[in-house]
């Protein structure tokens, strides 16, 4: 009996499943949705190297999960990254590469450049296709100067001047496009860096707390965290608290309660190990 001819798929899109997804929902599944993250990073580059800066606000969908989390990660001594995204993606994916680029340092014997650790991250963020919820800014210093790169969770990568990524960024890169300049001085890139940040900051619910910053340049690296706290915490304007009597009682009662006392003797068997 002759094999069953199949036929080839078709490009485009399949929308074969739509009505099955149809009768699913009319059953009463609900779907997942999208999930939402907020971060504001950011990199610029100047005379003399790069500046990389990021807020601190961690968030588990509505709820700020943690005030303070580093958003800026060590790759090499001469190169760092910026995480958006899933944190324990970018945390995880950021240690790993860190460690190959540090083995590729002692098997070479040579400073890893910028553009090494860029390739290490694309092939391993496209490897996944996009499962590993992770958009990057790898900055740093090698011999061909300073290097500033964006990776996406796809693997997909551009090389600028200046980028911001995250839910913030669309604050933060109406600051750069409005003040960058090329050759900056680094008092100017941090500046600048630092306000694209607040943007962000003040302008994205999913961003918030402080600034951090690292400046990259030749021959050190300055991690100034936090650089600047951008809200602070109010204080109260006033006094809480009532005098006895303000409400009144109007009724009470004593009820006793029966107490039974147990034994609180413990008895302790030792752990069977053969």
């Amino acid at each position: 009996m002759a094999a069953p001819c199949v036929e080839p798929p078709k490009g485009g899109f399949s929308f074969e499943n739509c009505a099955r997804n149809e009768r699913l929902q009319q059953l009463g599944l609900k779907f997942p949705t999208a999930y939402k993250t907020g971060t504001t990073i950011a990199g610029v580059i100047f005379k003399d190297g790069v500046v990389l800066g990021a807020d601190t606000r961690a968030t588990e969908d509505t709820v700020v999960a943690d005030k303070n989390c580093a958003k800026i990660h060590y790759l090499q001594d001469n190169i760092y990254c910026c995480g958006a995204g899933t944190a324990a993606d970018t945390e995880m994916t950021t240690q790993m590469i860190s460690a190959e680029l540090e083995l590729h340092r002692l098997n070479t014997g040579r400073k890893a450049r910028v553009c090494t650790a860029n390739r290490l991250l694309k092939q391993m963020l496209f490897r996944y296709q996009g499962y590993i919820g992770a958009a990057l800014i790898v900055g740093g210093v090698d011999f061909s100067g300073p290097n500033l790169y964006s990776i996406w969770p796809h693997g997909s990568t551009d090389k600028l001047p200046y980028v911001t990524m995250g839910s913030g960024s669309l604050a933060a890169m109406a600051t750069f496009e409005d003040r960058f300049k090329p050759d900056m001085s680094r008092e100017e890139a941090m500046k600048l860096v630092r306000d694209a940040i607040a943007a962000g900051i003040f302008n994205d619910l999913g961003s918030g707390s402080n600034v951090d910053l690292c400046v990259i340049t030749q021959d050190k690296v300055d991690y100034i965290r936090p650089h600047e706290i951008a809200n602070k915490k109010g204080v109260k304007q006033g006094s809480y608290r009532y005098r006895k009597g303000t409400t009144g009682v109007l009724s009470s009662e004593i009820k006793k309660i029966d107490i039974e006392v147990v034994s609180t003797e413990v008895r302790v068997q030792a752990m069977d190990t053969d």
